[in-house]
């Protein structure tokens, strides 16, 4: 209907406008201050970082909903891959904020964020433009994987955090005598990514085939 084509165009709209401020925002920093602006790139684009993974859950719903036609489970990895890398691993450690890998992985999200939200903002008004398109199902293919060893490699530069400060580390007393120890999860959770980014990426090159196959991109240019 118009009225759901519209709430999705201002939610691209506005999912488009807080990306691609982080991404101005990282490349004046780093055009002005050089590598000294990486250490603290969390503090300064962190809170509408988390304000756009957060808003981005809406996304699931739309899917669950019928407004959104994308599949869910692949998005559903997607989406909770960035939440728990964020909020769990990032937003929990100070001293994970400052790395280097945190800067890398904020420039993949929202490099891939920009274009995505630009594809979706135009095809909703109808407006297919074929570089863009192509741009739009080609660059996650490269991006993805390389987002994916990031987030493995933040995670596994704060395991010895979570090692020493005891975050989200449980141990009930006695008597049910039980125990979770976090770093254990997040080791655990290193294979889920891998073997959902296998599974993304097909979902991925199946979008890309059904997208920009002969027969789509000439349909799309007349």
């Amino acid at each position: 209907s118009f009225t759901m084509n519209t709430y999705l165009f201002v939610y691209d709209l506005m999912q488009f406008c807080g990306h691609s401020w982080i991404f101005t925002n990282m490349i004046i920093r780093f055009m002005s201050f050089g590598k000294d602006s990486l250490a603290d790139t969390f503090y300064s684009i962190g809170l509408v970082m988390r304000l756009c993974q957060l808003l981005s859950v809406l996304e699931i719903l739309h899917i669950l909903i019928g407004i959104d036609k994308s599949r869910l489970f692949p998005r559903f990895l997607q989406i909770t891959e960035r939440i728990i890398v964020l909020f769990v691993v990032i937003n929990s450690q100070e001293e994970v904020q400052g790395k280097y890998v945190v800067c890398v992985l904020f420039f993949l999200w929202n490099l891939l964020d920009m274009v995505r939200y630009t594809y979706n903002m135009l095809a909703r008004t109808g407006i297919y433009y074929l570089p863009l398109t192509w741009l739009n199902f080609s660059l996650c293919i490269p991006l993805y994987p390389l987002s994916v060893l990031a987030k493995a490699f933040a995670i596994c530069v704060s395991l010895p955090y979570f090692e020493s400060f005891g975050t989200y580390s449980i141990k009930l007393p006695f008597p049910f005598a039980f125990s979770i120890y976090f770093p254990y999860v997040l080791k655990t959770y290193l294979l889920v990514l891998f073997t959902g980014m296998c599974f993304i990426i097909q979902n991925l090159l199946s979008e890309r085939k059904a997208h920009l196959g002969t027969g789509n991109i000439k349909k799309k240019r007349s």
